[in-house]
């Protein structure tokens, strides 16, 4: 049996979260689907074990320039694919195709910052982000193969949070609990 731990999206520039670290060392493979952001980070991920990654959007030049965008490795005769942003859509057709051109049996993808499980005929993985989720708890994602099968699940890191919407109401102008409210700086009129 081998137990791989999926990781994506940590955007971080500064060291680990210390239950990331206890989490991700546990596991035989770590596989990291993109956005490191810096090369500190990747440096952490390799020190704990046997790392497999691709870079992402956000990460550095030098990232960039040293990790592939796409990733193919076989564990177990299982083939599983990596890519950061599987496709521009938002629903999974674009990751199951890109799973079929890569020819694999699993695709590990991330960008969306949000956990996905899809266990059809390939087994579509989006571990979320530990560190920066969307509408979802902080997360990786664990791929056991056993036998030829594989078999994937999401694992939260904590409870649900959500930067992104205090992030989309300093946007809007809206104070950070999102009640539609301007904040006092904002908006106080002409003094007439």
């Amino acid at each position: 049996m081998t137990r791989i731990v999926a990781v994506s999206d940590t955007h971080m520039k500064s060291d680990l979260p210390k239950e990331l670290v206890e989490t991700v060392k546990g596991y035989d493979i770590i596989v990291h689907a993109g956005d490191f952001v810096t090369s500190e980070i990747y440096d952490q991920f390799d020190s704990l074990g046997w790392l497999e990654a691709v870079f992402g959007n956000s990460d550095s030049p030098r990232l960039k320039s040293t990790l592939p965008e796409r990733l193919t490795l076989e564990v177990d005769g299982v083939k599983i694919g990596v890519v950061h942003m599987p496709s521009h859509s938002f629903d999974l057709t674009g990751a199951g195709m890109m799973a079929r051109e890569m020819e694999v049996d699993v695709l590990i993808f991330g960008h969306l910052h949000r956990p996905i499980i899809d266990q059809g005929k390939k087994l579509l993985l989006c571990p979320g982000s530990p560190v920066l989720p969307r509408m979802s708890a902080p997360s990786v994602a664990e791929v056991i193969i056993e036998g030829g099968s594989v078999k994937g699940r999401i694992v939260p890191l904590g409870a649900p949070k959500c930067d992104y919407l205090q992030y989309a109401g300093s946007l809007a102008g809206t104070d950070s609990a999102g009640d539609g409210k301007k904040k006092e700086s904002e908006g106080q009129g002409s003094g007439r």
